[in-house]
């Protein structure tokens, strides 16, 4: 159990800056992360790792040289915000561009994908490299659709390496696809993760069993089976990660077989102690040997974690000659040290990644427009009650196949776009503004998949109002419309996949039949509510196959999905205010 903290809502911030001050003469705090405090003199690819906190020493502690350039910090198991993903790569990024790598996570792949869009656009090359290797998650003939776990670190110690040793981006880049290709784990829970400041887990096992095929966000494992001894245990682990051998690897044979080199992970997710590792190893070593394979420079310990989740996860990366340069190659980083760094020519890095201040143009707005600003305020501030209300109850929806960070998401997503919608209606900003505002403060604080949909829907509903008229009910209709079609474009996720878009759907298509048919505002939002709460329920019904939860599928089912259900709770709370300025401006024409 996560027993130190604060104010759980601010666990992630104030353990990153508790890491930076200790490790100082490594490391320094930027916005959204952490870099080297030395940066090269000479351009360098930026290896950037990435994802939400509660693995460490995963990612910041694998700062350092041969090793990761910075790391992008989320919130606790969700993906990091766009904006925190650009200030870390700003920093980090001393003229040969920059590669993020992260788990193959919806939010991530979201979140990261336009960081380097916006990166490029200002001329800093940037591209990604995903990891795929949780063999649990989705079958071989799907492996683009797999988790990525403890094969990160692998993959991120080629890519460091590579970058370290002078190559380009491109193949730094080629060198992390290789190695995530050649990379396998398999793992095990044998007890869940708790939250800070939660009283219980996010999942529990029948007594005497374990979950098979977990995922490090907090995930129960794909199905329970009764726990095994260590040397059971190990035989498991070691023949199904050995039956996924990449296409093209060495085979094991014999001990001396040419190339039959293996790299070998034994991870403990927080919470399995060392010495129980150690009898893991010594089944799954010999196990490895008797199959033909040499090991080299194994790794046992705590690699990537999952906060205090009991557990154990084998990862298996086939090497070649380059792949084992790189895995032996030296590194220096807070968390893990492997031979000796050469001292090399670097300058103390002093950007904060923000990048050069730009004048913000303010958009003219008119009195109208600034008056139902105030509404668009009043709706965002019932939404966040709403939230923090069932902020419990969308964590616990979540936890089912998920990793239960849902409501605290939510909440502090919804948080944050209320003070940034304060802040705009104060500087004098009309409603569209004032909506763009809050929307990519929700992305920003959010993180996750779900920020970045409600941060961008919010920033198009406004973009759609502008802040010259106030919008009547077909007004308010375009504006739910380019909240959905944003989602729908960002997202790709259709009705049917058991995500926010179940919900989504029927409101948008009700609330513009009954506005076509002449049905005043607040009877069009009433019947919008209600088809997306019919909705959001019958995703209990559903399979998902989009998200986080689909690797657990059959777990959700009769579970409903909870980013649809805090879609149909926020409408529900915003639909009031808009209402009674629609209604204003009935009443003054």
């Amino acid at each position: 159990m996560t027993r130190l903290s604060n104010d759980p809502a601010d666990f992630a911030d104030e353990a990153l800056a508790g890491f930076c001050d200790l490790h100082a003469g490594l490391v320094r705090q930027v916005p959204g992360g952490a870099v080297r405090r030395r940066r090269p003199a000479e351009p360098k690819v930026a290896v950037l790792a990435g994802g939400g906190s509660g693995h460490y020493p995963a990612f910041a502690g694998l700062i350092g040289t041969g090793f990761a350039d910075g790391a992008v910090v989320g919130n606790i198991f969700t993906s990091p915000s766009a904006q925190q993903a650009y200030t870390v790569a700003r920093a980090a990024e001393s003229g040969a561009g920059v590669v993020f790598t992260y788990g193959n996570y919806a939010g991530d792949v979201m979140n990261f994908g336009l960081a380097s869009e916006r990166l490029t656009a200002e001329g800093i090359r940037a591209e990604n490299v995903l990891v795929t290797d949780d063999i649990a998650s989705a079958p071989a003939a799907e492996s683009e659709r797999r988790r990525g776990i403890a094969g990160d670190f692998v993959v991120f110690k080629a890519m460091g390496a590579a970058a370290e040793a002078g190559m380009d981006l491109d193949e730094v880049v080629r060198v992390g696809r290789k190695a995530n290709e050649r990379t396998r784990t398999l793992g095990t829970a044998f007890s869940g993760c708790t939250f800070p400041g939660a009283d219980a887990p996010l999942f529990t096992l029948p007594e005497g069993h374990m979950g098979l095929g977990l995922g490090i966000h907090g995930e129960p494992g794909l199905r329970d089976v009764p726990l095994p001894t260590a040397a059971e245990l190990g035989r498991t682990l070691v023949e199904g990660v050995l039956a996924e051998a990449p296409e093209g690897a060495p085979e094991g044979a014999a001990p001396d077989r040419a190339g039959a080199r293996i790299a070998v992970l034994l991870n403990g997710l927080g919470s399995t102690k060392h010495e129980e590792l150690f009898v893991l190893w010594a089944t799954v070593a010999p196990l490895l040997r008797e199959a033909g394979y040499e090991i080299v420079a194994p790794e046992v310990g705590e690699l990537v974690t999952s906060l205090d989740m009991a557990g154990v996860s084998l990862t298996v990366t086939w090497l070649d000659d380059e792949l084992e340069e790189l895995w032996l190659a030296p590194a220096e980083t807070p968390a893990f040290r492997r031979g000796s760094v050469a001292a090399g020519t670097a300058v103390e890095s002093a950007d904060d990644g923000a990048g050069p201040a730009a004048a913000e143009e303010v958009a003219p707005s008119s009195e109208d427009s600034r008056g139902y600003a105030a509404a668009c305020v009043e709706a965002l501030r019932a939404a966040s009650a709403r939230l923090v209300e069932l902020e419990a109850q969308l964590g616990a929806l979540d936890a089912v196949a998920g990793d239960g960070d849902h409501g605290r998401g939510m909440v502090r997503g919804a948080g944050a776009a209320l003070l940034a919608a304060r802040g705009a209606l104060e500087a004098g900003r009309g409603a569209g503004s004032v909506l763009a505002a809050a929307g990519d403060a929700w992305a920003d604080r959010a993180g996750g998949t779900s920020g970045v949909l409600w941060g961008a829907g919010l920033r198009a509903w406004g973009e759609a109002i502008g802040d010259l008229e106030v919008p009547d009910a077909a007004g308010v209709s375009v504006g739910v419309a380019a909240f959905s079609a944003r989602i729908a474009a960002l997202g790709g996720a259709q009705p049917g996949d058991k995500t926010l878009v179940d919900a989504l759907v029927p409101f948008e298509t009700e609330l513009q039949r009954a506005v076509v048919r002449g049905a005043s505002l607040a009877d069009a939002w009433a019947d919008a509510c209600g088809a997306a709460e019919s909705a959001a329920a019958a995703t209990a019904g559903l399979r998902p196959l989009k998200g986080r939860a689909r690797p657990l599928a059959e777990k959700s089912v009769g579970t409903p999905d909870p980013g649809a259900t805090s879609l149909a709770a926020v409408f529900a709370a915003l639909g009031p205010a808009l209402i009674a300025a629609a209604n204003y401006e009935e009443v003054s024409a």
